[in-house]
């Protein structure tokens, strides 16, 4: 097996290191060889250094199998906003286990938690009037979900061949094979046959990597949405059925929007009858006030998806707001073809539907929105303070308790530094020495920890940060005179 060079430290050969996890191994009791397949790891990272087994969590905190503790500084995958082990949702899906442990929402058949949830989330949603709530069981099964009823709809209307998907590079929504296609990320598609020819890619929304000399933000923002209609244009807008955007762009490296963007965007696909999709509403905004409104940027979408706003629940669940536009039309159709023949097994399941309900609560009765803003700001703050001063911090961005670091060098967003010299994963695997995870990302590094972080915790989170940084930056100059 190939290890990518500059992944290992300088110091040890392939064999103290295959030494090294093999003790490692057996201290951890795992087999080196497990037979689990893992999501987004490469061969060489467990050829390398053992499986990190999570066994318990604790507010924001996990615990490895041999009780070694980590600031979870990613809630998850931006999925634990109330942090771990929560009581109330414990005993919330507890006690729907003990009641109704599962049914089904076929054939006008479902559950009270179901009903209840799909009552709430439109009560609360006040971007717009929504008429109808679909659940599924992750984002990627609502993105998909969503591309089948835009396609539903217009075949309902006689526009057959209103059917393309404009998204964007950068963007991540999801690993299926229609959520993957509309992803633009590259690692989603390389070999896997993708994306499909339904889908068309315009720019990401990036102004300090795509800004021209002296363009503004706005100008960069109008640039954008006048691409965006030439490409409508060329394909044919009677071709375009929906343009489906993040909020902000999450997993494809924390990409803020430039200022007027999605109101120049909105003005476009509203022009050209072209449905707007709205995709992780509170992706780690850390803004729980915004995540149903529209305060950010006034977003008005036909259709949203929703699943990082239910996932403090632990369990898996998904939702998709669709208009009373969209719905209506969808029950008309289904009347005519004697169903709606889409849904999932676990679409609105009980256990994680009373679970998502009493998060919601909890929300509401401990004014975690009111938490957030007072503890964003030295997040923020904290981590961005250290860009100025690193010589390999190319940008920091950010909101709420979101955040991300690109390391580049010389500031530039154009020189990067080499994969093999393994500048993330140093970053990385120093925070993980001294407790605590991040995601990494390439060159790259995210955290988003719970949204009930304390103070005390975020000044903990900020002090491993810089001496993580303060490794990876004698990494880089090693690697710089090593080369030179």
């Amino acid at each position: 097996m190939e290890t990518p060079r500059g992944l290992l430290q300088s110091d040890a050969s392939a064999d103290q290191v295959a030494s090294e996890r093999s003790d490692s191994v057996q201290q951890h009791g795992v087999d080196k060889e497990h037979a689990m397949l893992a999501p987004f790891t490469a061969g060489w990272q467990t050829a390398i250094s053992p499986t990190l087994i999570i066994e318990r969590s604790e507010g924001c905190y996990i615990y490895d199998a041999n009780g070694n503790k980590y600031l979870d500084a990613l809630a998850g995958l931006l999925s634990t906003a109330l942090g771990g082990s929560e009581p109330r949702l414990v005993k919330a899906a507890t006690e729907q286990l003990n009641k109704l442990p599962f049914y089904h929402s076929f054939y006008n058949h479902t559950t009270r938690p179901s009903l209840d949830l799909a009552n709430e989330l439109i009560s609360i949603f006040t971007a717009r009037q929504m008429g109808k709530v679909f659940f599924t069981c992750s984002g990627s099964e609502a993105n998909d979900s969503q591309v089948k009823l835009v396609w539903y709809y217009n075949n309902a209307l006689g526009r057959p061949k209103k059917k393309k998907i404009i998204a964007r590079s950068q963007s991540y929504h999801g690993t299926t094979y229609i959520s993957a296609s509309l992803s633009g990320l590259p690692t989603l598609h390389q070999d896997f046959d993708l994306p499909g020819n339904f889908v068309l890619h315009t720019d990401c929304p990036h102004y300090w990597r795509f800004h021209l000399p002296g363009e503004t933000e706005e100008e960069f923002a109008t640039r954008l949405a006048n691409n965006l209609e030439n490409l409508i244009l060329k394909e044919g807008p009677d071709t375009i059925a929906a343009f489906i955007a993040e909020p902000v762009i999450g997993a494809g490296g924390v990409i803020l929007p430039p200022k007027t963007y999605f109101e120049k965007i909105q003005e476009v696909v509203k022009k050209h009858d072209i449905l707007f999709i709205v995709d992780e509403v509170i992706t780690g905004f850390g803004r729980l006030g915004a995540m149903f409104g529209s305060d950010l940027y006034d977003i008005k979408p036909d259709l949203v998806s929703l699943a990082k706003a239910l996932s403090s629940a632990y369990a898996p669940i998904g939702a998709i707001l669709v208009s009373r536009e969209i719905s209506d039309v969808i029950y008309s159709h289904s009347n005519k073809l004697g169903t709606f023949a889409h849904g999932f097994t676990y679409s609105g399941h009980p256990v994680s539907c009373v679970v998502a309900l009493e998060a919601l609560k909890i929300y509401r009765e401990r004014d975690i929105p009111g938490h957030v803003a007072h503890v964003a700001q030295r997040f923020q703050e904290g981590i961005k303070a250290f860009a100025a001063k690193s010589p390999i911090i190319g940008e920091t961005r950010g909101v709420g308790l979101l955040i991300a670091t690109e390391f580049t060098d010389n500031k530039s967003p154009y020189d990067l530094f080499p994969f093999e010299w393994g500048i993330g994963e140093t970053f990385g695997a120093e925070c993980k020495k001294r407790g605590m995870v991040v995601k990494v990302l390439g060159n790259l590094i995210a955290m988003s920890p719970p949204l009930i972080i304390t103070l005390e915790e975020i000044d903990k989170l900020v002090s491993i940060y810089g001496e993580a940084l303060k490794v990876t930056e004698e990494r880089v100059a090693e690697c710089k005179a090593k080369k030179e």
